[in-house]
């Protein structure tokens, strides 16, 4: 016995020795990376940690001689290889770190010291109970508020999770308690199909616990703490048990609780859209988002610890130095850690198995199963396996809460180890047990002393030696699961760093590959008339700094590029071709394109006219609002200007702002107004309803299905033709000329025009809305006709369109009718120069006829010759087009106005929109294009259009 004893004693030493060579090498190569000499005052810290060891070592060998031998120095690695990574990514904090590491490790031993049996620990089970739920609400009190969750105490400057020592105490009330009643729980009194259940008061600790863990979501909005007070709860049940119908029971109960707080509770719902679209949720989702991006930095060896970037992940020292492993440590290293826990488990099963009492059994088996699940939790969580529940990493979290608790469970495990079969008594059951006639000699060769007892009471599966082997056969499945469990966090972990990592290293918002390409210089982003827009400087310390020399002109479509926000616009959408990740123009080019090595970015040369982009821009000055200027026949966007801007060169205090200079409201979504008129006056025509000399009625009001549609200012125009409508904008007609053709009619046309497409060959543009035809009341259809939503139904109200899509409606009526795909990017400029693709134009079909579109010219023609549109006139063009006032609120209205230039063969056509915001802004639009067309044709007439 002593021999053996001595054998895991000196087993535990040569693995603590071996431990401290990751420790030390992986602590030195940080140190080495800070360009500071090593020494043993640079090692202090691993050298100090593997001295603390070596005393607890020494310690256990008095306190706890027959412990495993492999807990301890598997908890060595794991906190060493912790202290290294909060040194290296919260060096503030470090020094309490390791504080609360060496208390730990005291507390360890300390409870060693104090806990001499955990059957006489057992004793005080409820008084253990009470005060561990005591602990564990005590926060919904008093606690204090962080990241979301009210987990705290708080006590000036000290802080404290009550609820890692409740978890502690919990498991210990559990432990005994199963210990005392594991046959009555698993004695079967009813009986459901092949379902076999206990009474129905020994299910009630069960549904207290399911109680608890609700009331911690609820109160706390701590979803991590309470999914692991549950498992390790049923965890211990069933292995007191081995009763499957409570595993079912837990199931359903997991069930209706996540639906439950899922459809009731903001934070739960906001967890799991995270978890099943994190890209989706750009600013809840960023830790997650960020994380992802240095697991797939990380490939199979690592970038080195200190080389990496996982510092742009917040709060990455404690909910996620996992990802900060990851990707320093790279795939083996990271694995190596999810196998460190993966042996704690095993090991403290096996110390379950081997225990001596029940008590000591379940407590093992509890304490194992909080460690073991709770770092499957926090790994699965930045490894987005599962939905982040906050719960921190043992052994290698920064915080000393979980430190503590943790250091003390390691503690019990080896005081239920060293209580183990092969020491004095070896087997102690909970509760007396019937032994068979003739069954006594068997029972007396292996179970001995004086806690066999000689009265029986139930004969159940689980009485006696017949228990413990049956626990044994449990033991042996939580082992399997428990390692299927983390083999499953590998196979992911091998997924997201192997086989998706260059699709996520290729996402243009991340912000890892910005950073790295910091030292390639990036293309540059040109207008159609040689003005560069964007390139990239040398900097002394190698790297490249990006340069506006016009500032920021063409801002939203050129679009910012941040280390720490990501980029957008042509800089998120070019983002291959500007960092030189996709040059096939040469040889030496494809050779390293393909081999995944830096080339020179190429520049991307816009549709953008540089003069005609400032006429727009200058247009909007002191205006809040839209322009796009378009080349009708092709789908080149020659201007695109959108305000208020904001600096390419200070993004900070854009974003820091309110955002509203880095929305692009070309792309938005607007009310229409009567702009939308030329789709309503081509539907008519190209159907058949109407002609342009259709008369109708035009008084102020009409009366539709007993509701009004009215013209602006109650204008009445007596009898005219559709053509003198669309000149005067009369609502009336249109409302009428809307109810004729009917809603399917009219939204089909809508789509021909690109209703319902998401515009643009390189660029991203919400899609223009329509309600669904056959939820249109004739009401709403009237108005809809006129442009101004009014539907109150499931689908969406409509018309909504905007500025781009407004553009391409009246480059279709300017060119026959055929609808072209809009584009920014002209043609890809190679490092040496030489052209390697060019955009080329791309139809969305035929919207109306070439007759109808000419139809539909003329009308637009009378607008600006005679109607609402005169101030949109361009001395020696002529110019078609249609004004629109859009209702937006009570007391505010948009101005808007699409028109092309020159009308017999149209080079331009323009989309306006001037925010009201509560003024009177009626005709600004329309004045505004006069001003802009005037000043672009000119540029075209001297020849310096593209």
């Amino acid at each position: 016995m002593a021999r053996t004893i001595a054998t895991r004693r000196n087993t535990e030493l040569l693995l603590l020795c071996a431990g401290a060579i990751p420790v030390v090498l992986l602590y030195a190569m940080y140190v080495a990376n800070t360009q500071t000499p090593l020494s043993f005052h640079t090692l202090a810290v691993p050298l100090g940690l593997f001295a603390a060891f070596a005393v607890a070592h020494v310690a256990i060998r008095f306190l706890a001689p027959g412990a495993d031998p492999v807990i301890l120095p598997v908890t060595f690695v794991l906190s060493g290889i912790g202290i290294a990574f909060v040194t290296r990514l919260a060096p503030d904090d470090a020094i309490r770190q390791v504080m609360w590491l060496f208390v730990s490790v005291g507390a360890m031993v300390a409870t060693l010291v104090a806990v001499k049996s955990l059957d006489d620990l057992a004793r005080y089970k409820y008084t253990m109970g009470a005060a561990g739920v005591a602990l564990l609400v005590l926060p919904m009190l008093v606690g204090t508020e962080r990241g979301g969750s009210r987990l705290w105490i708080t006590f000036g400057s000290f802080s404290f999770q009550p609820g890692e020592i409740a978890k502690i105490l919990i498991i210990l009330f559990l432990a005994a308690y199963f210990a005392e009643n594991r046959e009555l729980l698993s004695a079967s009194t009813r009986h459901f199909g092949p379902l076999a259940l206990p009474r129905p008061r020994m299910l009630a600790p069960l549904f207290v616990m399911w109680g608890i863990s609700l009331l911690v979501v609820i109160f706390e909005r701590d979803l991590g703490s309470a999914l692991l007070f549950f498992t390790f709860f049923i965890v211990m049940l069933y292995a007191a048990t081995g009763r499957t119908s409570y595993v079912l029971v837990f199931l359903v109960l997991l069930a209706v609780g996540g639906v439950f707080c899922y459809h009731t509770f903001g934070h739960v719902q906001n967890r799991v859209a995270i978890w099943l679209d994190p890209f989706g949720n750009p600013d809840g989702g960023y830790q997650l988002i960020q994380s992802l991006y240095s697991l797939a930095d990380g490939d199979l060896i690592g970038s080195g610890i200190g080389k990496g970037l996982p510092t742009l992940i917040p709060v990455v020292a404690s909910d996620f130095i996992f990802s900060a492993i990851g990707e320093e440590m790279g795939l083996l290293g990271a694995s190596a850690v999810i196998m460190g826990y993966m042996i704690f488990s095993v090991r403290g099963f096996a110390t379950a198995a081997r225990a001596k009492s029940d008590v000591s059994a379940f407590t093992a088996i509890g304490l194992t199963c909080a460690i073991a699940f709770q770092a499957f939790l926090i790994i699965g969580g930045t490894t987005r396996l599962l939905p982040l529940t906050g719960v921190t990493l043992p052994f290698m979290s920064q915080g000393g809460s979980s430190l503590l608790a943790s250091f003390i469970i390691v503690g019990l495990l080896l005081r239920a180890g060293d209580e183990g079969t092969g020491r004095s008594a070896e087997i102690a059951s909970g509760t007396t047990a019937r032994v068979a006639p003739g069954a006594a000699s068997r029972v007396s060769a292996v179970a001995r002393g004086s806690h066999v007892r000689g009265s029986f009471g139930l004969d159940t599966p689980e009485s006696g030696v017949l228990g413990r082997v049956a626990l044994g056969n449990r033991l042996t499945r939580l082992i399997t699961i428990f390692t299927v469990l983390f083999a499953l966090l590998i196979a992911n972990l091998t997924y997201i760093q192997v086989i998706e990592a260059h699709d996520i290293q290729e996402m243009p918002g991340n912000n890892h590959t910005i950073r790295k390409t910091a030292y390639v210089q990036r293309g540059a982003i040109i207008t159609s008339d040689g003005q560069t827009l964007a390139e990239s400087l040398a900097r002394a310390d190698g790297t490249y700094a990006r340069s506006y020399p016009h500032g920021s002109v063409a801002a939203h479509t050129v679009g910012y590029i941040s280390t720490q926000y990501g980029a957008t616009g042509i800089e998120m959408s070019m983002n291959d071709t500007l960092s030189g990740n996709s040059n096939y123009s040469t040889w030496s080019g494809a050779l390293n394109s393909l081999a995944g090595v830096r080339n020179a970015g190429s520049s991307v040369v816009l549709t953008i006219n540089y003069q005609m982009q400032l006429a727009a821009e200058d247009a909007l000055s002191g205006y809040q609002g839209a322009i796009v200027v378009m080349n009708p026949q092709t789908g080149a966007v020659l201007a695109k200007a959108s305000n208020p801007t904001y600096a390419l060169d200070d993004i900070d205090s854009a974003i820091n702002s309110s955002g509203s200079a880095l929305l692009d409201r070309t792309t938005q979504l607007y009310t229409p107004g009567s702009t939308f008129k030329v789709i309503t006056l081509a539907a008519a025509i190209d159907s058949g309803a109407a002609s342009l000399d259709s008369t109708y009625s035009a008084p102020s009001s009409l009366d539709v299905d007993g509701r009004a549609v009215t013209n602006d200012r109650d204008a009445s125009y007596g009898e005219i033709t559709l053509r003198e409508a669309l000149a005067y904008s009369a609502n009336t007609v249109f409302g009428q000329v809307g109810t004729q053709v009917g809603p399917e009619t009219l939204v089909r046309y809508a789509k021909a025009f690109g209703y319902g497409t998401a515009l643009g060959q390189d660029f991203s543009c919400s899609a223009s809305l329509m309600p669904n035809p056959s939820e249109m009341t004739s009401w709403e259809t009237a108005w809809a006709a006129c442009g101004q939503p009014v539907g109150e139904h499931q689908s969406p109200a409509g018309p909504q369109t905007t500025v781009m899509q407004n553009a391409v409606m009246a480059s279709a009526i300017a060119n026959n009718g055929i609808v072209m795909n809009p584009y920014v990017v002209d043609h890809i400029l190679s490092p040496e120069g030489v052209t390697t693709s060019t955009t080329s134009p791309k139809s969305l079909g035929q919207a109306v006829s070439s007759e109808t579109a000419a139809k539909v010219k003329e009308g637009m023609r009378e607008v600006v010759t005679s109607g609402t549109g005169t101030a949109a006139r361009v001395n020696g063009y002529e110019v078609a087009g249609k004004t629109g006032t859009a209702q937006v609120g009570s007391n505010s209205i948009n101005s808007l106005f699409v028109g092309f230039a020159p009308y017999d063969s149209p080079t331009l056509a323009i989309s306006i929109c001037i925010e009201g915001n509560g003024q009177d802004v009626t005709g600004v639009a329309t004045r505004v294009a006069g001003r802009v067309l005037a000043q672009c044709l000119a540029v075209q007439s001297a020849g310096a259009a593209s």
